[in-house]
């Protein structure tokens, strides 16, 4: 057994699933099969149970799982060291973003750090930001974007953007032309919610319960202007960020200050304690934060 196997029974048992494995390791199926098969054999146990509708861990699946976590990251702190010596200026950063922050924040960004480092490429992942945590908590991605806040035990961080919530209404909703509306005036309203894999998602029903209502989603969507453009059909309100609220381009909208409580929009870069970071992703990281930092100062 090699690292090689480790990698692929970790994917398997992050993807649930010898396809969608394959798919992502770019690895033909029955090689993942065969190399799972022969750590079942070598150790003789069964790692993981067959079902009808897919595969989970077994008992013994769990504990491998654990320790082989351990073992690839401390590879990974060794051989990472090396390649940075041998490719001096030279590697790839995987990064994740959630959808609505990369149009504002990091075209501009990605520009002038590409023209600095020409030999790093960049592989951006769009995920809401609890999938980023989770995956550069599980080593996937190297650094994220996430929503404040973050777990401050796990995640080194940097905080780049504080700003508010905003209730985007239609120009013709009965709150149109108020310059604040209180979060509890809301119970009765249609709301247009970002998916269950944004931190928006549960924060914002949380501070709906907690001002005495439970929310009446009508719909959900990843996308920041396709729920502008829902608002604009009069399909519902929505809670956008300032600098998103900043970028809406219909004239059938309002944007209006919410109060009671504000909500909070903080934007963090996340990378994983204890991890080793490469080259590549240390420079990143330098990179944006003096590009950034500005940002809190305006």
């Amino acid at each position: 057994m090699d690292i090689r196997h480790l990698n692929y029974f970790l994917e398997v048992a992050r993807q649930k699933s010898f396809s969608k494995a394959s798919e992502k390791l770019h690895i033909s199926q029955p090689t993942i099969s065969k190399m799972i098969k022969d750590m079942e054999e070598e150790w003789g146990v069964l790692l993981f149970e067959r079902l009808s509708k897919g595969i989970q861990l077994t008992d013994a699946g769990e504990i491998v799982y654990k320790q082989a976590q351990k073992v690839v990251e401390a590879f990974e702190n060794l051989m990472h060291p090396l390649e940075d010596l041998v490719n001096f200026k030279k590697g790839t950063i995987k990064i994740g973003l959630p959808p609505m922050i990369g149009s504002n924040f990091f075209p501009a960004i990605l520009g002038k750090f590409q023209a600095q480092y020409p030999g790093i490429s960049i592989h951006l992942v769009e995920e809401g930001s609890i999938k980023v945590e989770e995956k550069v908590m599980s080593g996937e991605l190297d650094v994220g974007v996430a929503l404040s806040p973050v777990q401050k035990d796990v995640f080194h961080t940097f905080t780049f953007v504080k700003e508010e919530l905003r209730l985007v209404v239609h120009n013709g909703h009965r709150f149109a032309g108020k310059t604040k509306v209180a979060l509890g005036e809301l119970k009765d309203e249609s709301i247009i919610l970002f998916r269950e894999d944004f931190a928006l998602h549960d924060r914002i029903i949380q501070e709906c319960i907690r001002s005495g209502f439970k929310p009446h989603i009508m719909y959900r969507s990843s996308q920041w202007d396709f729920i502008s453009e829902m608002v604009a059909e009069g399909l519902g309100v929505a809670f956008l960020p300032e600098p998103i609220c900043r970028n809406i381009r219909s004239k059938n909208v309002q944007v209006i200050k919410l109060v009671k409580p504000t909500i909070p929009w903080h934007l963090t870069m996340i990378w994983k304690k204890d991890k080793y970071l490469s080259f590549a992703a240390r420079e990143w990281l330098k990179f944006t934060k003096e590009l950034l930092s500005g940002r809190l100062a305006d």
